[in-house]
């Protein structure tokens, strides 16, 4: 089975009094014949460069699709299973995705690189409270529950 290693960000800002937190909606291909999908929210993450550090891929990555700069705070957690790639060789992956909460420094968000706008159609701030409600992936809506704790445990945040 291949394995593939990828890393991303919840990116916290706070803004009006509150918490809020950057997640992109990827690019996806309309499929003939199938009615227009709800668009899929989910958080900014990519592969792991060769020679590159997850938690700099996770910076990387969050720059790229957002538009943002971001400092590391510290690693949530890992989120591991089992894909089978819809193009090419259709081979079974293992895939571990390590996320690092990340605190917003400057940037705006949705300014996009042109080269990155095949993989990302947006980009918007979710209030944190409600973010995992309305993110599409299990693991992500647990990612920012793990940062919605830590925000909580440490106000000087």
């Amino acid at each position: 089975m291949a394995r593939e290693f990828s890393a991303g960000g919840v990116v916290l800002r706070r803004m009006q009094g509150r918490w809020w937190v950057a997640v992109i909606e990827p690019q996806r291909k309309p499929t003939p014949g199938v009615a227009k999908r709800r668009p899929v929210l989910a958080l900014p993450k990519g592969l792991v460069d060769q020679g590159e550090k997850p938690e700099d891929t996770a910076l990387r990555e969050v720059r790229e699709e957002t538009g943002v700069e971001a400092a590391l705070v510290c690693k949530l957690h890992d989120i591991k299973y089992v894909y089978v790639r819809p193009w090419g060789d259709r081979q079974r992956v293992f895939k571990v995705v390590s996320f690092y909460l990340l605190l917003y420094r400057g940037g705006k968000l949705g300014e996009i690189r042109p080269d990155m706008r095949h993989e990302v159609r947006r980009a918007q701030w979710l209030p944190l409270e409600e973010a995992a409600r309305q993110l599409s992936y299990g693991g992500e809506r647990d990612m920012v529950k793990l940062a919605e704790e830590y925000v909580a445990a440490h106000p000087e945040l």
